[in-house]
């Protein structure tokens, strides 16, 4: 392959066709965690149409999608790639360190491992867990 210009980088062709492997990888990826999911997984391939079916995914009105074209995709990318491990049932701080690092190869796992389940939408919901549980039968104390 030979190298070409673009905005003033020179990209050689051994970059080229790393990317286009790694970009095929997160397709594949992508399909298998749509299809984990019940979302069609031929929606990856369809420009803007693949991101409001992953906003349905994570459980976020389809009009975030549109917010990928604003800075606030600054914010808006890697807390998506967050609720998307989140909504299946990743919520350690390694699992959060290794879907923002290694987002491709993370995303296959998630989609190729028959361990992982989706388990539904997380936006909107609080996350934290409460170590103590309550009982519906106990009464509360409520000094007077």
């Amino acid at each position: 392959m030979e190298t070409f210009t673009l905005l003033g980088l020179e990209i050689s062709g051994g970059v080229q066709l790393a990317s286009f492997f790694i970009g095929l990888i997160a397709l594949v990826a992508n399909a298998k965690l749509f299809v984990k999911a019940d979302l069609p997984w031929w929606a990856v391939f369809v420009p803007v149409y693949n991101v409001m079916i992953a906003m349905k995914l994570i459980g976020r009105p389809m009009w975030h999608a549109f917010l990928f074209f604003t800075p606030a995709v600054v914010y808006l990318l890697p807390r998506t790639i967050l609720e998307v491990a989140q909504s299946f049932g990743k919520h350690k701080t390694v699992d959060f360190v290794l879907v923002l690092v290694f987002n491709v190869f993370y995303i296959l796992n998630l989609g190729l491992s028959y361990e992982e389940d989706y388990k539904g939408p997380v936006y909107g919901k609080t996350l934290m867990k409460s170590s103590k549980k309550t009982n519906s039968s106990e009464k509360m104390n409520v000094a007077h």
